[in-house]
């Protein structure tokens, strides 16, 4: 072998370790694409109660249980569970499963001066029984709301869980 030959061959060897080194710095050096986690949509409950969807997130009930007084109060608040939102309504039922009895639970509007809220034009409704200081879960269906001229009938509901799928379960 000459001394061209063995420079052209050194030449090669060269040219051929730097392409191959150029297209390892570049396989490192090309930006992968991130995956990006999708941001779940959560509501959250204002009063650590448990949410109830009416329609297709058009409104959420907020329901609070007071046991040692056997109150269960029931906020109306908007789709996103932010704002309060008067009703109209004067009361309003829910169908409720314990242990295989039914009761109906009759919500009434409750007014607040300071708030300016009277019945007929309030977002807070209470129900009051005695089997509420001794039972922390049951089923139940809400019978009819209507807020601001849509109905909302025959909506199941668990208390504590709730239905919005989008809000953990937190009890």
């Amino acid at each position: 072998m000459n001394s061209s030959s063995k420079i052209l061959g050194l030449v090669a060897i060269a040219a051929a370790a730097c392409f191959f080194l150029s297209a390892c710095e570049r396989k490192a050096a090309t930006p992968t694409t991130a995956v990006t986690p999708v941001a779940k949509h959560e509501h959250h409950a204002p009063h650590g109660g448990t949410p109830v969807v009416l329609g297709d997130e058009a409104y959420h009930l907020e329901l609070v249980l007071d046991a040692p007084a056997g109150k269960l109060q029931a906020f109306v608040l908007d789709g996103e569970m932010e704002n309060f939102v008067r009703s109209t309504a004067s009361s309003f039922e829910a169908t409720v499963t314990v242990e295989g009895e039914k009761h109906t639970l009759i919500f009434q509007a409750i007014a607040d001066s300071a708030t300016g809220e009277k019945v007929g034009d309030t977002a807070l409704f209470e129900a009051q029984a005695d089997w509420l200081k001794t039972t922390p879960k049951f089923d139940a269906v809400l019978t009819s709301l209507t807020i601001r001229g849509s109905t909302f009938a025959a909506v199941p509901f668990n208390f504590p869980l709730g239905n919005d799928h989008d809000e953990p379960a937190h009890k």
